[in-house]
């Protein structure tokens, strides 16, 4: 099977087979165990990243490698949960539905078919292109951003406390620390910093260790054997106090109201849809549904704030067992023993089961065996809501793996094609998606792992979904006892790598407006999260808006001859210029919008240079012209002659001397009129433009430094 025959383009992962033997089977077996040994671990971290419940990440790390890899371009790539597209894909969705329930849950799978789908479209049409859109500074600013929300998005697993989302992250943080200063769960962080010391120790000591799988068979040992997690579950009638009973009751009653009311507002919005199709309905009765509408949308919100208040007064109340069984009262400083909190989620406390705990949080329960395969539940209206983020996540995620690929085909050799890489990314998430997978992406940690692990093929890839498998169908029970604080740290040591001061330095010192386009990504990016698509979109937005700038004014230099024998910016290099002569160099294709530029300069040198006899305009930087381009050229050609004044180009490159000549300006500028180097085109004109010159030293023959 050759690279170039139909069935390798179709499926290129036949190409893989090619001098396959024993040898690279052992190389990317063992480059697939190791694989698999970080990714289990990390992909549960990530699953709670993205807002889902932990075992999600093991359904993302199933199918989407074995097909990326069996479809792309790349044989190295590892496919999987990724730490900003987990991100993303919760900031995404948060505003839909609460994080952790089944119809996030069912958005999430949407989601990612929805990335997969358009992933695949860009692929098939050849529009990977797109990508560009997205500029390597706005990229560099939205990752450190993104890198720093991921961390302190974890601070409230690594302490022990629970409180709801902000509006804005930033206040999610304040709260969490607010939180903190009142109670922190000492066990808790003390697991997350154990676990912290094992993989930063382990990575020292040989970076080949799976730091991350000894971390989680360590402390989830540890877990089980202290007994981590105290929970216990008690009536209501056990809380003795009034107080906390009536907020209890009151929390359960406004969540109802709330219920109540989203079933009402479905109703309605759906016979408003229906009233608005019928030509015949009657126009009060469709105002008066949607001023109910209006209402039950208002009361809807302002019993939502009422129940977060609630929730935040009841988790942070201490009790305490009075001993005997007799029940919980509220705990106080002359009362001594274990301190229990209540376990408070989004959904009504059970009066005769409530939930206490004493402990700390663990993973609990994963189910047992593989996921439903069934396509994700399509629903045309969500699936448009929530298009304009998998737009953006689809291309974040590839530039992330794409970048990724390149970098090791850098180091192996390989011929890359982003448009296959497109496809194997866009099949993978359309596949992950028909098993309850949510959005993925290439892995940098576990690609560079793949390859340092000698990764030959996309095989290895194959043996980690296959690893995976064999984890779900029988290791799942030992995983109970794993600590939430440890998923915390393994998801601060990941994006710990992608935090890069450097790199915005770096693109500062390139060019100060590519550091102003990261500096602006990194700041909106923080400011509008959890809404991370703003920041983006502002970075992309300054920096086509200063691209636009700079082409409606480009560089454009008088050149004065520098010590090195070539003509140079008199300006850059202090050089002082013709005053009868001015060559003008125009970096820039001219069109329609930077026409009056060129114009507005032409004239200044009118202006400034009274004697001014020749105007040479230096074209070697002029790629493309359009009509409007012509057109001003004619026009500059004619006001300078009527002022008697000459002008003659330099170095017209072909595509724009078609232009010129099917127009006609060439005849208008005359064949004379046009050479090939600056040269001979101050040699030309040189001698009639200085007659009855004053001037000592022309400044395009020699070199004259300013005074």
């Amino acid at each position: 099977m050759t690279k170039g025959s139909l069935m390798g383009r179709l499926f290129p992962f036949l190409n893989w087979f090619e001098d396959y033997g024993a040898v690279k089977l052992r190389a990317d077996l063992m480059a697939g165990i190791t694989v698999a040994l970080v990714l289990i671990p990390q992909s549960m971290a990530y699953a709670q990243l993205a807002g889902l419940p932990p075992y999600y990440g093991l359904y993302a790390s199933f199918l989407p490698p074995i097909v990326a890899a069996l479809f792309g371009s790349s044989r190295q790539l590892a496919t999987g949960p990724v730490a900003v597209v987990s991100l993303m894909s919760a900031a995404s969705l948060e505003p839909l539905a609460t994080k952790g329930g089944e119809a996030f849950i069912a958005y999430s799978v949407l989601l990612a078919l929805s990335v997969g789908v358009f992933q695949l479209f860009l692929g098939v049409f050849r529009l990977g292109l797109v990508v560009n859109f997205l500029s390597h500074p706005v990229v560099i600013g939205f990752t450190n951003a993104a890198a720093l929300i991921i961390a302190t998005s974890q601070l409230a697993n690594l302490l022990g406390v629970s409180v709801d989302n902000a509006e804005h992250h930033y206040e999610t943080v304040i709260n969490v620390v607010k939180a903190a200063v009142e109670y922190t769960h000492w066990p808790t962080l003390a697991f997350a910093l154990a676990s912290f010391f094992i993989m930063f120790a382990l990575r020292k000591i040989n970076p080949r260790l799976p730091n991350v799988l000894i971390a989680v068979v360590l402390t989830t040992l540890v877990s089980w054997l202290i007994g981590f997690e105290k929970v216990q579950k008690a009536p209501l009638t056990a809380i003795h106090s009034e107080e906390l009973t009536t907020k209890i009751t009151d929390y359960n009653k406004i969540l109802a109201e709330v219920e109540t009311a989203t079933k009402e507002l479905t109703l309605l919005s759906k016979g408003l849809a229906e009233a608005k199709k019928d030509k015949h309905a009657e126009p009060l009765a469709v105002l008066e549904a949607a001023q109910k509408i209006d209402r039950l949308n208002i009361f809807k919100d302002e019993q939502k704030k009422r129940a977060k208040l609630l929730r935040g007064q009841l988790r942070s109340v201490k009790l305490q067992s009075e001993g005997d069984g007799k029940g919980f009262v509220i705990s106080d400083t002359k009362r001594q023993g274990e301190v229990w909190h209540l376990t408070v989620g989004n959904k009504p406390l059970p009066a005769d089961k409530l939930t206490l705990s004493s402990g700390g949080a663990v993973i609990g329960t994963i189910p047992k065996g593989l996921p439903t395969f069934a396509f994700p539940k399509f629903d045309l209206g969500m699936f448009f809501i929530i298009l304009p983020n998998a737009i953006i996540i689809s291309i974040l995620g590839f530039m992330e793996a794409i970048s990724i690929a390149k970098a090791m085909a850098a180091r192996t050799g390989q011929r890359l094609d982003p448009n296959r890489e497109l496809i194997g990314q866009g099949l993978a998430n359309i596949a992950g998606s028909m098993g309850q997978s949510y959005a993925t992406s290439g892995s940098f940690s576990r690609s560079a792992v793949n390859l340092q692990a000698g990764a030959v093929t996309g095989m290895s890839s194959v043996f980690t979904s296959c690893i995976v498998v064999v984890a779900l169908i029988l290791f799942t029970p030992l995983l109970y006892h794993l600590p939430q604080a440890v998923l915390a740290s393994i998801i601060m040591m990941a994006v710990m790598g992608l935090i890069s001061v450097k790199g915005i330095v770096h693109v500062w010192h390139a060019q100060k407006y590519d550091g102003a386009a990261a500096i602006i990504t990194f700041f909106f990016t923080l400011a509008f999260a959890p809404h991370l698509d703003k920041g983006i979109m502002i970075g992309v937005a300054f920096s086509i808006g200063h691209y636009l700038y700079r082409s409606m004014k480009p560089n454009l230099t008088i050149l004065s001859r520098h010590q090195d024998g070539t003509l140079r910016n008199s300006d850059m290099f202090g050089l002082n210029q013709c005053g009868h002569i001015s060559a003008v160099s125009f970096d820039s294709s001219l069109f329609f919008a930077n026409t009056s530029y060129l114009e507005d300069q032409i004239l200044l040198q009118l202006s400034e240079k009274p004697k001014l006899r020749h105007v040479i305009i230096c074209c070697d930087g002029i790629n493309e012209i359009d009509a409007s381009g012509e057109e001003i050229l004619g026009m500059i050609v004619t006001r300078l002659r009527d002022r008697d004044i000459e002008i003659t180009f330099v170095a017209i490159k072909d595509q724009v001397m078609d232009v010129i000549k099917r127009t006609g300006l060439y005849n208008k500028i005359g064949e004379d009129r046009v050479f090939r180097t600056e040269a001979q085109a101050i040699q030309a004109v040189h001698a009639t433009a200085h007659e009855n010159s004053t001037e000592k030293e022309c400044p395009l023959l020699k070199v004259c430094y300013l005074k």
